[in-house]
């Protein structure tokens, strides 16, 4: 057996395991959020983006994150879902980096709570290490989509 056919017979089982982890990643980012003034405080903590916006990024964040979510558990659009990931990640990634520069102490709110903490509590390289998880598990998806037990491979299947 060669290395590409090993390789075509276990890609569409771990693309499963990464869409199926980042739907994962996504719901338990979400749920918190949904206390829809605690994700505003969160979004507001950045102080990156116009006040005038921040209610609506704030109120409409986890329902896009549960949205996309859905596309991941049953894998459709998934190469399309990988890519919003990577965008949503590459914002994500820019706001800590953002916070870390203004010499910000806040809760990332990533996965509930958020806001300013007390200084010294926040941290921020362990923040970066964890988007770079996050990217990586979007970039691989981006490359190989194609995936078991996914709508994508049901209306396509001579794609897994």
């Amino acid at each position: 057996m060669t290395v590409a056919h090993r390789w075509s017979a276990v890609q569409p089982w771990l693309s499963l395991v990464v869409r199926l982890a980042m739907a994962g990643i996504l719901i338990a980012a979400a749920i918190p959020l949904l206390d829809i003034p605690q994700s505003i405080i969160a979004v507001r903590a950045y102080r990156l983006l116009p006040e005038a916006i921040v209610p609506f990024v704030g109120t409409m964040l986890p329902f896009l994150e549960l949205a996309l979510a859905t596309l991941l558990l049953v894998g459709l659009f998934t190469r399309w879902a990988a890519i919003v990931w990577l965008v949503m990640m590459a914002a994500f990634a820019t706001g800590v980096i953002w916070a870390w520069s203004q010499g910000l102490s806040i809760d990332c709110g990533c996965f509930g709570g958020g806001g300013e903490v007390a200084e010294g509590t926040t941290n921020y390289p362990a923040h970066m290490l964890e988007r770079a998880g996050f990217i990586v598990l979007g970039l691989y998806l981006a490359i190989w989509p194609a995936s078991k037990f996914s709508l994508d491979s049901w209306m396509s299947p001579k794609a897994v």
